[in-house]
């Protein structure tokens, strides 16, 4: 069997469910294109060789006895280099941290290893996931596999590039304004920030405590949705994380969308922030598969965009300066330029403005609960426009390119698909949001449009 690396976890899963699959070979196939391609890509911080070949024999072998755990056995999983692994450095790609061994798993990590995953690496993110693509970390910033002139977006930039150049073919990454569906969509992959408390935070480093979510990355809706059928555990040792009933998020795929109702946020990308023709166009060609799937779409109102933005900024800056004002008061010159300067301004965020923004933040989740008392879904541009070259993000240039913050204030569930391709083949991505908890509903109707849009037969080229 060839191009294992195009394999989507579940056709890798069937197969190896089917016993026509070796986890031996899917991971020595990714490890193997890690080693030819990464050092264009600069996706990963620390490969596992040794450890994730050990866990590969070992599923294989429970395998073999009848003892399949799941969809993720012997799949091969990248974390972003947040996520705490017991034994193995964890350095949050930061100087200050490059020494950093923690003594446990994240509490995902361990649900993972539980469910037989196979731990490929540990991968590139942006410094504490706000410093952007910096070029002054003992790591170089990760690269777009769709062109490595191109920014990969953050901060869970290694993640989406190794998924995306099949290096793994799930991973993990956070979540505080769009970590993890900026890079989705720069990447041309499937990521999802699942709803506020639903997966457990403990054991990932902290940027803001009220804004914080961790999710799955992977190549489809479908990849994520296996994904958190394993993640979507209740952590009783997570103050943020919820209990609800079992979901079978799996199910989700392939329900049919007729009777779905899809509100458009159109203000959001026609009057609040400039939007790119194409990138317009490619969410009119969504709307109207909805439609032909039996969907109803009719425009909704929220607040202007930048709300939300102001909103999220101000909590964050607050919140990830308590986290780092020791270190930055005693060793700043640890950090690279970008994250010293984006951590520090929380240190002139007065305890009146930061009170303000959370009242705020109580008057957006009613008005988008209201919202979705008349419609199922809303969907709007993940980004305003295709990859720009390295450094051109929003973190380093002030450029603000992506519509994400919306979710994060407000907890709901948002997915970021591929819904087509600019005209010199870059990625252009979709944003799904829902109701809390009702992510397997928003990961149902990624699926349905990437199966309508035919988004996912087009990989990126990387040459070695």
């Amino acid at each position: 069997m060839t191009d294992l690396h195009c394999l989507t976890i579940a056709q890798a899963s069937a197969l190896i469910r089917a016993r026509k699959l070796s986890p031996i070979d899917l991971t020595r196939a990714c490890l193997a294109r890690t080693r030819m391609l990464d050092h264009r890509l600069n996706s990963h911080l620390l490969l596992l060789d040794e450890q994730a070949m050990a866990d590969a024999r070992r599923a294989e072998a429970d395998i073999a006895a009848g003892n399949w755990k799941g969809p993720l056995h012997g799949i091969p999983i990248g974390l972003k280099d947040i996520f705490a692994t017991a034994g193995i450095r964890t350095t949050a790609h930061s100087a200050l941290m490059q020494d950093h061994v923690p003594a446990e798993d994240a509490f995902t990590v361990s649900l993972l290893r539980n469910a037989g995953a196979v731990i490929t690496g540990k991968l590139a993110a942006w410094e504490f996931a706000i410093g952007g693509s910096s070029f002054d970390l003992p790591w170089p910033p990760a690269r777009n596999p769709w062109d490595v002139a191109l920014d990969p977006s953050g901060s869970s930039s290694g993640s989406a590039v190794a998924v995306a150049a099949g290096l793994c073919l799930g991973a993990m990454g956070s979540d505080t304004g769009g970590s993890i569906r900026g890079p989705a969509a720069w990447c041309g992959i499937a990521g999802l920030k699942p709803t506020y408390g639903l997966v457990s935070r403990r054991g990932i480093f902290p940027l803001s405590f009220s804004l914080d979510h961790a999710g799955p990355m992977g190549w489809t809706s479908e990849d994520c949705a296996l994904m958190m059928q394993v993640l979507a555990c209740h952590d009783p040792q997570d103050s943020s994380s919820v209990a609800v009933p079992p979901v079978d998020y799996p199910a989700a795929i392939g329900a049919p969308l007729s009777g779905l109702r899809v509100g458009v946020v159109r203000h959001f990308f026609e009057k609040d922030l400039v939007t790119d023709p194409e990138t317009i166009a490619a969410l009119e060609t969504s709307l109207l598969a909805l439609q032909d799937m039996g969907a109803s779409v009719a425009d909704v109102r929220l607040s202007p965009f930048g709300t939300y933005t102001d909103v999220g900024s101000l909590i964050a800056r607050s919140e990830s300066y308590a986290i780092h004002q020791h270190w930055l008061r005693t060793t700043p010159d640890s950090y690279g330029a970008y994250a010293r300067h984006r951590l520090m301004a929380g240190a002139f965020v007065s305890a009146a403005d930061y009170i303000n923004a959370l009242r705020e933040r109580t008057r957006l989740i009613a008005e988008l609960a209201e919202v979705m008392k008349t419609v199922d879904v809303v969907v709007f541009p993940t980004a305003r426009c295709p990859a720009r070259p390295l450094g051109e993000d929003s973190m380093a240039s002030g450029f603000q390119p992506f519509f994400n913050r919306a979710f994060n204030v407000t907890g709901g569930p948002a997915l970021s698909i591929c819904n087509g391709y600019s005209h010199t083949g870059l990625p252009l991505a979709l944003q799904i949001g829902g109701r809390p908890f009702e992510d397997a509903l928003v990961l149902g109707v990624g699926h349905a449009l990437e199966r309508a849009l035919g988004t996912r037969r087009r990989r990126p080229v990387v040459k070695p």
